[in-house]
């Protein structure tokens, strides 16, 4: 091998080592920066005033109680709907029903009211609430500008009429029961919506 050959090797061989330490060295310029991103979920809070609706004694057929109460919405979401879950129970004081439910004599009228008009939600008896779940804060007569639900820090105003049906029929054997009725009120959501990154209310 000639000297210029071997010189030539020994200096491109210099220059990968040296390119390889200077590899490891390197400095250059940088930059970072941090985001702190929130996702703050929003409340149902839904309120009962009063608590009962109704408690009454020594009714008889024909007789109608009426109540009214106020569903609060004290949440930062709002409510949808309001569905009605209905459970009851009857004692039966002289063991002589035979088989006849007094919820089924017992017709129950749910009212929504606005400031023009109230407007039936549920007209049925009792029997028949326990199988349905109405939204009582539906409106199905009215076209104005109050939305079916609750708007946040809102609150609505529900009239309830219960009458003992007299059906002209002996019904002696319903004397000294009792009828207890437990209503649940299940507050849902809107859906849900899309936030734009240009909605300066979504920023």
């Amino acid at each position: 091998m000639s000297f210029t050959k071997k010189v030539s090797q020994g200096v491109m061989s210099a220059a990968l080592g040296l390119s390889l330490i200077g590899g490891g060295t390197f400095a250059y310029f940088s930059d970072s920066v941090e985001t702190h991103n929130t996702f703050a979920a929003g409340t149902l809070d839904l309120a009962l005033n009063p608590k009962a609706v109704v408690n009454i004694s020594n009714i008889k057929p024909g007789d109608e109680i009426f109540r009214e109460f106020t569903l609060e919405n004290n949440g930062s979401l709002n409510i949808s709907k309001v569905l009605l879950d209905t459970k009851y129970n009857v004692k039966d004081a002289n063991s002589n029903n035979n088989g006849d439910d007094l919820a089924k004599h017992i017709k129950v009228t749910i009212m929504y009211n606005t400031s023009s008009a109230t407007n039936p939600i549920v007209e049925t008896t009792l029997y028949d609430l326990q199988n349905q779940q109405p939204d009582i804060t539906q409106i199905d007569t009215l076209n104005g500008p109050i939305p079916d639900g609750i708007l946040a820090g809102n609150k609505e105003k529900i009239f309830v009429l219960f009458e003992f049906v007299d059906n002209g029929q002996d019904q002696n054997h319903f004397q000294g029961d009792k009828l207890q009725v437990n209503w649940t009120f299940n507050a849902q959501q809107e859906a849900g919506t899309y936030h734009d990154d240009t909605d300066e209310n979504s920023n």
